[in-house]
């Protein structure tokens, strides 16, 4: 947009509108009348002094006036969201790499996939999970939903400033939202995962719902489920916490044979939504990370070949520890002296890739460790193909649910790209294996496994080519001594 040359020529005001009025960041509208410029951005306005003469504006009124505008917007951006949104649409650069893995399938929670095609027809199901809810309690209807409204409108700044880059709701609409999302959650927790039915029988419709409801982006902050929680099947539940309430839904999406330890969270810590309560199952008690070093990665397959064991860490303090057992004798080949290289058990299945890229999504954005990214670059450091995976599972400490081990190896493989590798939480363990595979032993063995016992025609090659040597060194020996000669 073109300035007037003459400030001298602004008899009347003139008015331009932004191309996107609705985007902050752009002048919505600018207007000039005689020596006074004012150009508005969202709700902040600048007035700036032109100079007549020239027809610009002045120098030291505009660096004012800029430092007073921004000023005002940190005041205001201080006062409605002191804290960072915890729900929010995951960064271009994670999200075009598995899109399907931020995507709701089925239902929509909080107001980021509200407009959504494919999950619209899912609306009219809340409606029944509200009415069967309803059905569940003593009290009147209109007084629970009434308990529940006044909740949620008791805290609506509060609610609105947990979401980044969503459009404009009016109070009741949110509200709205917030108690039908709430009532739906707990009474699909209740109705499909609590009730004395076969489970089994229900998960092929739920399953999608399930994982749909640990996405990043398709979340309502805890706090508000907790309130509605104590407006509703608090009744049912007197003496259980909404952690134990929804601990069944945890399980189902746990990615590791060990189970959480919910018991072990503090009743009083504070929980962004149900995938930062996923994600706190798995913290360990202590912080372990330290920056990332460059030791060589060695995969499952040359560990194995180097020596080292493999055993699922079922009894570890943290449910993703990976601990490393060294001996001080490493070069005999006993098992009683192999180093140990001690895992979580990880199932992988379809829905693996999902909950593993939210909650590392949720680190890399929000929170300030990195437990499981560190854990998911571990993994993809132990697997390049096919045959690590093979290894992992016939060591037991992977459970392959995919059909076939390149499908697995190819999730893996993928599940770190665009990663930032800063802070690590098994640095020392590696440190330990690349130690222990750079000594004269272990490096010899993995170039004897990998020269003459890699496959089954190598192995094949190499008793043939002993035999002959044997034969040759017999015939020789005859030849210079025939048989009878005693001298």
């Amino acid at each position: 947009m073109d300035l007037p040359h003459s400030a001298g020529s602004w008899s009347t005001e003139i008015s331009w509108v932004s191309l996107d009025p609705g985007y902050p960041g752009n002048v919505t509208y600018l207007t000039a009348k005689e020596s006074r410029l004012t150009l508005v951005m969202g709700n902040v306005g600048v007035d700036v002094d032109l100079d007549v003469e020239h027809g610009v504006p002045d120098a030291n009124y505009v660096i004012q006036e800029t430092v007073k505008s921004i000023l005002e917007c940190v005041k205001e951006q201080f006062h409605t969201n002191q804290l960072p949104p915890s729900i929010y649409m995951v960064h271009s650069s994670l999200r075009n790499l598995c899109p399907k893995s931020f995507n709701p399938r089925v239902v929509s929670i909080g107001p980021l996939h509200r407009d959504d095609e494919n999950v619209k027809a899912f609306e009219g199901q809340k409606v029944t999970y509200l009415l069967r809810l309803l059905r569940h309690l003593n009290s009147p209807p209109e007084d629970t939903l009434k308990a529940c409204a006044k909740k949620v409108k008791d805290s609506i700044d509060e609610i609105r400033a947990c979401y980044a880059g969503i459009k404009p709701y009016g109070d009741v609409e949110f509200a709205k939202m917030m108690v039908m999302d709430a009532c739906f959650i707990l009474e699909f927790i209740h109705h499909n995962l609590k009730s004395d039915e076969s489970i089994s029988r229900k998960m092929l419709l739920a399953q999608s719902v399930i994982y749909d409801l640990v996405l990043l982006e398709n979340q309502i902050p805890f706090f508000v489920l907790d309130a509605i929680f104590q407006c509703t099947f608090l009744e049912l539940y007197p003496d259980s916490t909404l952690i134990e309430f929804i601990h069944p839904l945890l399980t189902l999406v746990n990615l590791f044979e060990t189970k959480l330890r919910i018991h072990k969270i503090s009743t009083g810590a504070h929980f962004d939504h149900i995938l930062g309560l996923l994600h706190e199952c798995y913290l360990p008690l202590c912080n372990i990370l330290s920056n990332f070093s460059s030791s060589t990665v060695h995969s499952a397959v040359e560990l194995d070949r180097a020596g080292v064991n493999f055993k699922p860490n079922r009894d570890a303090k943290s449910p993703m520890a990976i601990d490393v057992n060294l001996h001080n004798f490493p070069c005999f080949p006993w098992p009683g002296f192999k180093p140990t290289l001690r895992m979580p058990v990880l199932r992988v299945g379809h829905f693996t890739e999902l909950v593993l890229r939210n909650l590392m999504a949720y680190e890399m954005c929000h929170r300030g460790c990195n437990y499981i990214t560190s854990y998911a670059i571990s993994m993809d450091m132990l697997v390049d193909t096919h045959e690590d995976i093979a290894k992992l599972v016939e060591k037991k400490v992977l459970v392959n649910n995919m059909g076939s081990n390149e499908a697995a190896a190819d999730m893996i493989n993928s599940i770190c790209k665009e990663v930032v590798r800063v802070n690590f939480g098994c640095d020392e363990e590696w440190k330990e294996l690349d130690n222990y595979c750079k000594g004269y032993w272990p490096k010899n063995m993995v170039w004897l496994k990998r020269t003459y016992f890699s496959s089954p025609w190598n192995i094949v090659a190499l008793v043939a080519g002993m035999v002959l040597f044997f034969l040759t060194v017999v015939q020789t020996f005859f030849t210079i001594k025939p048989a009878g000669n005693t001298d």
